[in-house]
């Protein structure tokens, strides 16, 4: 097993409890606890390669992703009152997680010779996706829209890569770097409470 593919199953479980303690202080029954978990688990990344039309698509080709939400939500269920105060541990795991998602997404966009701007979309995708997919199904404004430095995080990230990308440096290296460009910029933007301009009123308006 690669080190990126176990970040990948971490940043899926993370995800997936994440996912679980939102549908649970919903108050869903368990059905829509799992199924609240799987959209914001793998969700991104499904969508991704229905877009790009990519087959089997990603929890189809790998069983290790609906394991690895299954026990997810299993633990969450267990041990609900002890994972929720970890807000630090799991912020790390989820930040780890979006990091990988993104470059994942943005390599796959590659190896199917889509344009570097049109990989860069289907990365960000892949990261979030899946949590706006749980915020419209549990009736609530999708974060990335009113908070945190998020999707720009991934952005950031992206770019980076795809500027390395010509450089044929060492590949590890290049996705290694990538990365925690990403969880540096929604780190210190979490950290001292960062967001994104909001439009109050027209730029030429009295």
């Amino acid at each position: 097993m690669s080190i990126i593919y176990a970040i990948d199953i971490a940043g899926t479980f993370a995800f997936a409890i994440s996912g679980a303690l939102v549908a649970i202080r919903k108050k869903f029954d368990v059905f829509g606890v799992l199924i609240i978990a799987f959209v914001t688990a793998v969700g991104g990344g499904m969508l991704r390669d229905v877009l790009i039309n990519a087959h089997p698509i990603n929890w189809i080709g790998d069983i290790n992703y609906i394991w690895t939400i299954l026990t997810a939500v299993f633990v969450t269920f267990l041990f609900r009152s002890k994972i929720a105060p970890l807000r630090r541990t799991m912020f790390l795991f989820d930040t780890i997680g979006i990091s990988v998602f993104t470059l994942l997404g943005v390599q796959k966009g590659l190896n199917f010779d889509l344009h570097p701007f049109v990989a860069l979309v289907m990365g960000m995708s892949s990261a979030v996706m899946g949590g706006v997919i749980r915020d419209v199904l549990t009736n609530e404004i999708p974060l990335i829209f009113h908070r945190e430095v998020y999707a720009s995080a991934c952005l950031a990230g992206g770019i980076v890569y795809l500027l390395l990308n010509p450089l044929n440096m060492n590949e590890d290296f290049q996705f290694i770097l990538s990365a925690a460009i990403i969880v540096i910029i929604r780190t210190i933007a979490v950290q001292y409470k960062l967001e994104l301009p909001r439009i109050k009123k027209d730029v030429f308006g009295k």
